[in-house]
């Protein structure tokens, strides 16, 4: 077959080009893994034996996808090729030279549980504060010093890292590194970042070993090149060393987990790496329209720090990015889903066409939701379903003891959760006295000095009390207050938010987005019975899936944004687009903090081939207070001639549509942008979204104790309009307002941040 056939000039000479450093820098859709099979293709045609070549990627389902493809060019040959992940095939490597670093060649490969475990069986040892020292944190921190190549002994060496440990108030970091390395190598096991961090060990500390690897792999390549780590890099760079043929592919402007410690700067600097490296530039995007790829230039082109290049499309124009503005997050999910089923029906699409992308994890709670009321199938990625991930789970387990304190298993998942010295022999002891005695669980816990001693007794009859005042404080509160007392008084809130992991930031936020769920539920006027153990069982039904797994299924897809990278999908929403959302709050500290949330919005925008959805709420509840939202400084960005304003809602918020009408004719009056020309082109970033109302200059909340039927006031977003009937007793005082432009609202005057007008 000819294979070079299909290709375009760009993809063309980047394949031919197979001696010397080069660098590809692939464009969104710009067909990068055919290249780069092709290229490893047209190297065996050319005579280099398989064995020689070396290829890196970051995913097993990229390596296994690329060595099909080169399969059907060059045969059985293809299997040939040291081809997988960076730890896959140095992890390959390992198994051969381990015993030069005092491993065995069947050394055991510890995964992150197995990292946690035995970090925690040290900090016990050691007698350490397992809430100051989380296992979560400690982890991250040795794995981010064994990214960057700090040993144990180099860590307690460098006066600058013991002394942000002790500022920290954590001296004891640098032994608990020290010991988890010794009991590792005691136990011949290595962890993931071992498999990285030893073979820099190897490469640099065996000459005779980096020569043979020399010379084996004549031809590196490396793919998604923006995402490696400094680790990575320096292997690489050494391998590569003799014979300088090297091909890295990447594109910096989706460089997106810096979190992980990918360094951009490896792509952005290769150049100087290698001076005579030969660049060429995959610019044309095969996946999306002309639309979708003129608005993403707009969006990447603010960025200072990146390669120059010029992606276009010779795709259809397509269809115009629809915005659209809700009142709340479960509106947002409303819109989204009655979208999804207009757009089936009226273009025949499957659900499998459609994809829901958000900044953070906790925000499929309201897509969820919203699809599950009209019945569209839909499959979370990168994570449980909301209602099934561990920390929700355990703050519901505590509600479902607060009602039913015989249901046997929420006591037995929460008794220690967060611990409070009841091990798992005290709880056997609980469980044998039960069935010798044929009580219930709880009545041995309320019970327990008559089956239990000393601090046992005591630890589980606390808890028993602590379970007992829940009950009594549910008798007398709203659904939220309950929620929220029962979040702080169980320890979970102050558990999740000692921790600072990644992992424990996105529980602490998940843990924060349920309360806001019952807090929205409590306040809503479509139902009477607005208790804690109503809402209980709407999750109870609305959890009860079929837990359908089939990869095939014709299902909606929800997923975060970087767990998207490398998808495409014909339709995609993109939700959330407000500001200290995304972008994040903790991504506003640094240019280039904000730089890689703009690259991230990007790879959003990229992943849509035929329609792109924007949307962002106006307002959403945090910690059970209702914020104002701005929208996101990323929608200002995009190219207005992209863009149409959507602001049709149901909600009679959003009723006042009609004000916008000179906003959209100022929109449809500009200049449209000719997409045949793929040069990028400067849009001044003023503001292009309305928001509902203009404050008075100065606005400032009024005190509202005195606050009378008859009385006129000002309200952020609705606007102006006259107390008609106040109802309740102080703090719940609730205040019907007929507002000029929106009709008549019911407002919880504490929540509500009125101006009286007079």
């Amino acid at each position: 077959m000819d294979y070079l056939a299909g290709l375009n000039p760009s993809q063309r000479a980047a394949v031919e080009q197979t001696e010397g450093p080069v660098m590809i820098v692939a464009g969104a859709g710009s067909g990068k893994t055919r290249v780069i099979t092709y290229r490893v293709a047209h190297l065996i045609r050319k005579g280099v034996d398989p064995f020689n070549i070396l290829v890196l990627t970051f995913t097993n389902k990229a390596a296994k996808e690329m060595r099909e493809r080169i399969m059907r060019v060059v045969g059985q040959e293809a299997k040939n090729i040291w081809m997988g992940t960076f730890h896959s095939v140095f992890a390959r490597i390992l198994r051969v030279e381990a015993e030069l670093i005092g491993y065995p060649k069947n050394f055991t490969i510890y995964d992150t549980d197995d990292t946690k475990s035995l970090i925690r069986a040290i900090l016990k040892e050691m007698n350490l504060d397992d809430k100051l020292y989380n296992a979560n944190h400690v982890y991250g921190r040795i794995s981010s010093a064994k990214n960057n190549l700090i040993s144990p002994q180099e860590y307690n060496k460098n006066d600058a890292i013991m002394a942000e440990d002790i500022a920290n108030g954590r001296p004891q970091m640098g032994q608990i590194y020290m010991t988890y390395a010794q009991r590792c190598y005691r136990a011949g096991a290595m962890d993931f970042d071992d498999l990285l961090f030893k073979t820099n060990v190897l490469l640099n500390k065996y000459p005779e070993v980096l020569h043979k690897y020399q010379h084996q792999f004549r031809y590196l390549m490396v793919d998604e090149y923006q995402d490696t780590n400094f680790s990575q890099y320096l292997i690489v760079k050494r391998l590569a060393a003799v014979n300088e043929n090297i091909c890295v592919v990447g594109d910096d402007a989706q460089s997106i987990y810096a979190f992980r410690g990918a360094n951009i700067q490896n792509i952005l600097n290769f150049q100087k790496d290698y001076p005579d490296v030969q660049v060429f530039k995959l610019e044309q995007n095969y996946r999306s329209t002309k639309m979708i790829v003129n608005a993403a230039n707009s969006v990447i082109e603010k960025n200072q720090n990146q390669l120059e290049k010029n992606v276009f499309s010779e795709n259809e124009d397509g269809e115009k990015i629809k915005v659209a503005r809700a009142f709340s997050d479960n509106e947002e999910g409303k819109i989204v889903a009655e979208a999804i089923t207009q757009e089936r029906a009226l273009k025949n699409l499957r659900y499998k066409d459609f994809a829901i992308l958000y900044r953070t994890n906790a925000q499929s709670r309201a897509m969820e939701e919203a699809l599950r009321k009209i019945n569209v199938p839909y499959k979370l990625y990168g994570g449980t379903s909301f209602y099934q991930r561990k920390e929700i789970k355990d703050l519901i387990a505590y509600f479902r003891l607060t009602f039913n304190p015989n249901d046997e298993e929420a006591l037995k998942r929460v008794i220690n959760y967060p611990r409070r010295g009841i091990g798992d022999t005290t709880l056997e002891k609980v469980l044998v006295a039960a069935d010798q005695q044929q009580y219930r669980l709880w009545d041995v816990v309320v019970n327990a000095q008559m089956f239990l001693d000393g601090r046992s007794a005591n630890a589980v009859g606390n808890f028993g009390l602590m379970i007992q005042s829940f009950q009594a404080v549910a008798k007398t509160n709203s659904a939220f207050d309950t929620a929220m007392h029962i979040a702080q008084h169980s320890g979970i809130l102050k558990d999740l938010y000692e921790d600072k992991s990644v992992e424990g930031l996105s529980r602490y936020e998940n843990i924060q987005e349920l309360l806001n769920g019952i807090k929205e539920f409590a306040e809503r006027e479509d139902i009477e019975e607005k208790g804690l153990d109503v809402f209980m069982q709407d999750i109870a039904l609305l959890t009860n899936d079929d837990n359908d797994k089939d990869p095939n299924a014709d299902t909606v897809s929800l997923m975060t944004i970087h767990a998207s990278k490398g998808l495409e999908f014909p339709v995609v929403f993109i939700v959330g687009l407000e500001e200290n959302l995304f972008p994040s709050q903790l991504s506003l500290n640094s240019r280039s903090e904000l730089e890689e949330e703009r690259r991230l919005f990007y790879v959003a925008v990229t992943r849509a081939e035929k329609k792109l959805h924007l949307s962002y709420a106006t307002s959403r509840y945090r910690w059970g207070t209702l914020n104002n939202c701005e929208p996101s400084r990323f929608l200002d960005e995009l190219n207005p001639a992209c863009l149409e304003l959507d602001f049709k809602s149901r909600s009679s918020t959003m009723e006042a549509a009609g004000s916008f009408q000179s906003e959209r004719m100022a929109w449809t009056q500009k200049d449209t942008e000719s997409f045949s020309k793929p040069k990028p082109k400067v849009i001044k970033t003023t503001s292009i979204l309305p928001k509902a109302h203009m404050p008075t200059p100065g606005f400032a909340p009024s005190d509202t104790s005195a606050l009378q039927v008859g009385m006129e006031v000002e309200h952020e977003r609705f606007g102006f309009g006259k107390v008609v009937n106040l109802e309740g007793n102080r703090p719940d005082i609730k205040a019907t307002i007929f507002f000029k432009e929106l009709g008549q609202k019911q407002l919880l005057l504490k929540f509500a941040k009125l101006r009286i007008v007079q």
